[in-house]
């Protein structure tokens, strides 16, 4: 296995510690915002063992502009809405502070199911069928919906809100009784709604980090209940991780360079992971990628990281020099 954290071994940003204020941002008024709160605070955690001063900033606080005018760099532990889909850092870019992660565009497009699928389908990145439905707009009748799902792909499919993370409001429906609850579920968090092939396999994800990007060890993901849902991925000992997954030679390889290949295409900056599913003739699929991946004691970057010998401290500090490499 290639040394990768042999490439990590000078930071540029180190040898400013002593001289910066680092805010980490997490919180926020997400869906996702008690899973953004541990992550920040494990950031905090880190930060302050490795020497950094640091304070504590909560978008969804209305002191939140006048703290963050305060810092040298934000450090993102936010997640979903408001968060990970550009608008903090449309306001970062504003008040000129340099962040951690991918760019306002980036962000905005990964976060955006939909767009993320067009733009993988344009790069002849293997994703599943799917078409999307707007609530906004009187729903097709429920068996006009059926039929076009048998036409096209067939069930089960995956029913998804275009934006949201942690598998929120995600079902996975067999028949039509089954899509309109799902299509309930889902409108709840967003007007916007996926409906995607489910195409059974091994669940498989991929954390790239660096400014140089070096993809992680591949992690095969096992939750007990057969769906890695909000639940399985937040409780400890409900889901079995296998780092690294055991996949042939050739799948592994194209894995690997997808997901490169994805941090590429949608101009990610410091991290990313991209999850797939391989099917039972070993073709992996892009399901979606995440620009701002958990860092709680169940999250897979960090797995993925310690795997290949970068500790949670080492790596907080790669995410952190991400930072940088918008001001130079």
């Amino acid at each position: 296995m290639k040394d990768i954290a042999g490439d990590f071994c000078d930071l540029e940003i180190r040898q400013k510690k002593q001289d910066i204020l680092v805010g980490v941002l997490a919180g926020g008024i997400s869906s996702e915002r008690d899973i953004s709160i541990k992550t920040g605070r494990n950031i905090i955690n880190s930060l302050e063992r490795s020497g950094y001063s640091v304070i504590f900033i909560d978008p969804g606080q209305e002191d939140f502009i006048d703290k963050t005018r305060k810092i040298d760099v934000a450090f993102l532990a936010l997640h979903g809405k408001y968060g990970e889909d550009g608008t903090v850092q449309g306001l970062l870019e504003l008040l000129k502070i340099p962040y951690t992660g991918s760019g306002v565009l980036s962000s905005a497009v990964v976060m955006d199911k939909i767009m993320s699928k067009k733009i993988m389908m344009r790069e002849n990145i293997p994703t599943p069928e799917y078409f999307e439905i707007s609530m906004k707009k009187p729903l097709r009748k429920i068996n006009h919906l059926n039929a076009e799902i048998a036409d096209t792909m067939d069930y089960p499919v995956v029913v998804k809100p275009n934006a949201e993370g942690s598998t929120i409001g995600i079902s996975i429906v067999n028949n039509m009784e089954e899509l309109r609850a799902g299509l309930q579920e889902a409108s709840k968090y967003d007007s916007r709604v996926m409906v995607e092939k489910y195409i059974s396999g091994r669940e498989i994800t991929v954390g790239v980090i660096g400014e140089k990007p070096v993809a992680l060890p591949i992690i095969e993901i096992k939750p007990e209940s057969g769906f890695f849902d909000y639940e399985s991925k937040y409780t400890k000992n409900l889901t079995e991780y296998i780092i690294p997954a055991k996949i042939k030679e050739n799948p592994g390889k194209r894995i690997l360079d997808y997901s490169l290949l994805c941090h590429q295409i949608f101009g990610c900056c410091g991290i990313s992971r991209v999850d797939f599913i391989l099917d039972r003739q070993e073709v992996p699929y892009v399901l979606e990628l995440n620009t701002m991946p958990g860092m709680t004691s169940t999250s897979l970057v960090p797995m993925a990281a310690e795997a290949a010998g970068i500790g949670f401290d080492h790596l907080v500090e790669i995410i952190l020099d991400s930072a940088d490499l918008k001001i130079r």
